[in-house]
């Protein structure tokens, strides 16, 4: 069995599809092709099917991308093993949220590039539905995000903090639409959001519904510092962690807006597989963890 086979099943789980997997690995289209076909003969299995534009695995290739990883794992051990170097070889693909990436977790991964150097650090931004998916698949190595599902047992979680959610405006806002308790209300108040399957925008979403509060057509911005910009401006309201405004909200550029929302917090966790509790990178990123986020 060839390594690179392996290697190409990842780059085709990476970028959807054989064509692209083939221009990132700078091979023609039908060597991607001839690789799969051998290896899905040796294994006696079928790896990827069809869905729509993309080439996703089949059952038997989420069953078997575990050990593909595992020997890929094996592999770089291998070749890092007693180098010229002692320090931490290799490479760590995360998937983690904008919130948490942006405002709590860039002491965490500036310590781990000046502790773990040559670690190829790859950090793939994502909602944590799709970071679920990702770690269930094996797309990924290790993940930070809210708990919004239980994961199975081969996943392991430890939690990271608790965040409160917070409603905010602009100091400007009329004073008669700053009223989010009051139920059965239409109100001329657009919804600023960045990703409509957020975690926390789900939540505050379900409670617009359950209150029945309608506000204008929502903007999506896609980038958490310009909804802030935007919500300053007096362009609308954003329900945010409020370790992403606490600084606006001190500073009197926001003002934080009442809500009858019984849990209105989110908790957080980091999440890898298993078979990598006791690898090098996953051990620093523990005790890192452990620092910073006390």
């Amino acid at each position: 069995m060839e390594l690179k086979y392996l290697y190409t099943v990842k780059k085709i789980i990476e970028t959807g599809n054989y064509q692209k997997a083939a221009q990132a690995l700078n091979y023609a289209q039908s060597t991607i092709t001839f690789q799969i076909k051998q290896l899905e003969k040796e294994l006696a299995i079928k790896l990827f099917e069809k869905e729509k534009q993309q080439m996703v695995l089949t059952p038997e290739g989420q069953e078997v991308l575990p050990l593909i990883n595992q020997v890929i794992e094996a592999s770089e051990a291998l070749i890092n093993f007693q180098t010229q170097d002692s320090g931490l070889k290799g490479s760590l693909t995360l998937a983690v949220p904008e919130t948490l990436l942006t405002y709590k977790l860039q002491p965490i991964f500036k310590a781990f590039k000046a502790q773990a150097p040559h670690v190829k650090l790859s950090i793939r931004v994502m909602n944590c539905y799709a970071i679920f998916d990702e770690m269930v698949n094996g797309q990924i190595d290790a993940a930070f995000h809210y708990d919004v599902r239980n994961y199975p047992n081969r996943i392991q979680t430890h939690p990271i903090g608790t965040f409160p959610l917070v409603l905010v405006a602009s100091p400007e806002l009329a004073v008669d639409q700053r009223d989010f308790v009051t139920a059965h209300q239409t109100k001329s108040v657009c919804h600023i959001q960045n990703d409509r399957d957020a975690f926390y925008l789900k939540i505050f979403n379900k409670y617009l519904h359950n209150q029945d509060i309608h506000l204008e057509t929502p903007s999506e911005l896609w980038s958490i510092e310009t909804i802030k910009q935007s919500v300053m401006s007096n362009l609308g309201v954003a329900y945010l962690p409020r370790f992403t405004v606490e600084a606006e909200l001190l500073q009197g550029k926001l003002i934080e807006l009442e809500t009858a929302i019984q849990d209105n917090h989110m908790h957080a966790s980091f999440g890898y597989h298993q078979n990598k509790a006791d690898t090098p990178t996953i051990r620093l990123l523990n005790d890192l963890i452990k620092q910073q986020l006390k």
